[in-house]
């Protein structure tokens, strides 16, 4: 896509930074921004030059919401959609679900609606102090978004997810935290440089490709009936670690006492029998 108009996103030192920017109105979120969204996050999968993503929002808040001012939903042209058709916070939210790289969200002042819904899947949620949430979709007489009744128990519990979803009510960043929404709280001026403390200890210490396995493993096998297919699925992860130069770099590294120098790069690296993948691309 390119030539982003509500976003803007830069790369820096094997970090991408995807900024929500539409500060004259608190970020609210549209469409455009939507489709933006998800294709800066390709972009930021696909780039080898890329380890981690930092999303964030331009302003003193991250996302008020859906952008009402012109009293539309930003549904479907017929009010009902097909089968093709995606709501606008899940086409972020779901390629965020599907990324092999780390997603670390730095939130401050308003995250409301599409605000939280979006946030879900990503690996780390670091919020300011003056951050407000809510799953506001009751008090409007709408639906939740972006798959965010499969996301939010996951994290809270179901007990939690129901009292704010069927609410609707905004609860501050000390209620996000003590409920397992937010991993860390920071001064507002602080959130930013946080979330980018915590990407350079990932670049520094993890490898990608073993990240990328984990988080899927995470999110797709955890649901599974029984442990019987996770476990097929990680012997046969294990097994490959014999011919893995990761591996053997990760092993060697420790006995040495000294810091890895991983060279696998994903998604090429990604090893081709995991059920999520097609080629050498992981699929929503």
């Amino acid at each position: 896509m390119g030539g982003y108009t509500d976003i803007a996103y830069r790369v820096d030192d094997a970090v991408a930074t995807i900024t929500l920017h539409r500060p004259q109105a608190r970020n609210g979120y549209t469409l455009r921004m939507a489709d933006e969204l998800a294709d800066a996050l390709d972009n930021a999968d696909h780039d080898p030059a890329v380890r981690v993503v930092v999303l964030t929002g331009e302003g003193k808040d991250f996302c008020v919401g859906a952008d009402l001012s012109d009293g539309s939903l930003n549904v479907a042209d017929d009010g009902a959609a097909d089968a093709d058709w995606a709501e606008p916070a899940g086409r972020c939210s779901m390629r965020i679900f599907a990324m092999n790289k780390p997603v670390i969200a730095a939130i401050r002042g308003a995250a409301v609606g599409a605000g939280s819904t979006i946030v879900l899947p990503a690996d780390y949620r670091l919020a300011s102090t003056d951050a407000r949430f809510g799953f506001v979709f009751s008090r409007r007489g709408i639906y939740p978004e972006g798959a965010s009744t499969w996301f939010l128990p996951r994290l809270v519990g179901l007990g939690t997810a129901l009292d704010w979803m069927i609410s609707g009510r905004v609860f501050d960043a000390e209620e996000a935290h003590a409920a397992g929404l937010v991993h860390r709280l920071h001064e507002p001026d602080h959130v930013l440089e946080a979330a980018y403390e915590l990407a350079r200890e990932l670049i520094a210490t993890t490898a990608p490709v073993s990240v990328a396995v984990i988080r899927q493993l995470l999110y797709r096998m955890s649901p599974a009936d029984s442990p019987v297919p996770v476990h097929r699925l990680d012997s046969r992860l294990i097994a490959s670690c014999a011919t893995n130069p990761d591996a053997v770099e990760g092993v060697l590294s420790f006995m040495q006492r000294r810091a890895p120098e991983f060279g696998g790069t994903v998604p090429e690296d990604l090893p081709g029998f995991l059920p999520w993948v097609d080629g050498k691309q992981a699929r929503p």
